[in-house]
């Protein structure tokens, strides 16, 4: 599916039937996915503190994803609602299980970021699906920008992952990836939450 090669689209009925009829939700869990996607780059320096370039890059990532958590954050008291507590991500969690136990510290740090890009890629493509179908404008243009923000952190990921391993070893594993996303995304899309 396009540059992202994700294999399931969202149907956009998501939006209509289950986005515009919950924004406060939805809002509420994008802001604690983008938390959480900072928590995850400190994770990755913190584990891996000799890789100078992830340490770089995963800094600025940082900083980033955290200026996206402050403009949600923002939108939501905006619209007159309040940051709902956080809730689990169960589509991560299921991606999680798919990460490989053992090998090399190299093939450890590969997963790590394929798993940041696997998650980079379906947002991105969620926040197309909404920019396209939600009725509310500011929410589309929204979605649109943070659209392209997403896709460039996965060619971050991805990129960075070619860095450590050869290529081909990399394209493998990420297809892999694709696969494993494929069985997994059938089980969501219903729910009033990013990945849900």
């Amino acid at each position: 599916m396009g540059v992202l090669r994700l294999k399931l689209a969202t149907d956009p009925v998501w939006v209509k039937n289950v986005a515009e009829r919950n924004i406060s939700e939805i809002l509420t869990d994008h802001a604690w996915c983008e938390q959480k996607a900072a928590s995850s780059a400190i994770s990755l320096i913190v584990q891996f503190p000799e890789e100078t370039e992830i340490v770089r890059q995963m800094s600025a990532l940082v900083r980033e994803e955290m200026e996206h958590f402050q403009r949600v954050h923002d939108l939501i008291v905006r619209r007159g609602y309040t940051l709902g507590r956080e809730r689990k991500d169960h589509y991560v969690n299921d991606l999680l299980k798919f990460l490989k136990k053992g090998g090399s510290r190299a093939g450890q740090l590969v997963d790590r970021l394929l798993l940041g890009a696997m998650i980079e890629a379906r947002s991105c493509e969620r926040f197309r699906v909404l920019s396209e179908n939600v009725d509310d404008t500011e929410l589309a243009v929204f979605y649109r920008e943070l659209m392209e923000s997403e896709a460039g952190h996965y060619t971050l990921f991805i990129g960075l992952a070619r860095d450590v391993l050869p290529r081909e070893t990399v394209d493998q594993r990420w297809a892999e990836w694709l696969e494993y996303e494929s069985r997994v995304i059938v089980n969501y899309g219903k729910g009033e939450t990013i990945h849900g």
